[in-house]
């Protein structure tokens, strides 16, 4: 089926963007499908479950990739707060009230260190 892209609308264009990108995404699936199925043949034809090599036989989603970084840790305080030492500062970042007004009150970072 051909489309003369020139005489199409901007409705008309985003229809078809949107039954395109539906259209790949069942293609996608389909092909993922195919492909679990011949990972579990090969790994059936050397004598194993896929299950057995892997530990699961679903195929990863973009949220499976997303999950395998590593998190981040969260920083080391470097100020603390001398009314309340509850609040810190990594030293990173915007300056927190507190350390602002410390600042204006003629502390040094220094003074204000952990």
């Amino acid at each position: 089926m051909k489309y003369d892209l020139k005489s199409l609308n901007r409705k008309e264009l985003e229809k078809l963007t949107a039954n395109v990108e539906k259209a790949l995404a069942r293609v996608e699936k389909k092909e993922m499908k195919e492909a679990l199925a011949a990972a579990e043949k090969a790994a059936k034809a050397h004598g194993f479950a896929l299950s057995e090599i892997t530990g699961d036989t679903t195929p990863p989603t973009k949220a499976k990739r997303k999950s395998a970084a590593k998190p981040k840790k969260p920083g080391v305080a470097k100020y603390a707060n001398p009314d309340d030492k509850t609040q810190t500062w990594t030293g990173k970042g915007r300056r927190p009230d507190w350390f602002l007004a410390a600042m204006a009150a003629g502390k040094t970072p220094e003074d204000l260190e952990v």
